[in-house]
């Protein structure tokens, strides 16, 4: 198990900065998880210390609707983080994480890299680097899109 972990880890986006060495330890630190089709990773409106990764499988952010089914709002796969901005500063979870299929996941626990500040304070940098690298790629992807939305819609309201 510990070989596959580094090789998870290593494979991962948090490993772009890090060492083979580093990469051994953040493999003893993280918690690999095997989810059901279905089964909720991370609930709706709680809190939560883990990050995780997407090993394999797929993860739907999903909210209940009104008729008490899911409605998946976004599917994160192999390779994207999830629960990261919850990991950072506690806040809530505003949808749910839930397993579409059999799925694979890589928890980090923010206690647990907290822990490393003192005896690795690289690894903990690095990982964070990582993290916010990561969200500023999808707060940059989302802006492009927000942008050509507007765009498409002042384009079509001009021509009405």
């Amino acid at each position: 198990m510990e070989a596959r972990l580094k090789e998870l880890v290593g494979k991962s986006v948090l490993a772009k900065e890090l060492s083979e060495g580093d990469i051994e330890v953040v493999a003893k630190i993280v918690r690999l998880h095997r989810l059901d089709d279905g089964q909720v990773l991370s609930p709706e409106g709680e809190p939560d210390s883990r990050m995780h990764v997407v090993v394999n499988g797929a993860l739907a952010v999903s909210r209940p609707g009104a008729d008490g089914q899911w409605e998946n709002l976004h599917v994160l796969t192999a390779g994207d983080l999830a629960g990261e901005l919850s990991f950072l500063d506690g806040t809530p979870h505003f949808a749910a994480l839930r397993a579409l299929g059999q799925t694979e996941v890589f928890s980090l626990d923010r206690a647990v890299l907290e822990s490393l500040v003192e005896s690795q304070p690289w690894i903990a940098y690095r990982i964070m680097r990582a993290i916010v690298r990561f969200t500023h790629s999808l707060q940059r992807r989302m802006s492009m899109q927000s942008a050509e939305l507007v765009h498409y819609l002042y384009k079509n309201q001009a021509k009405s």
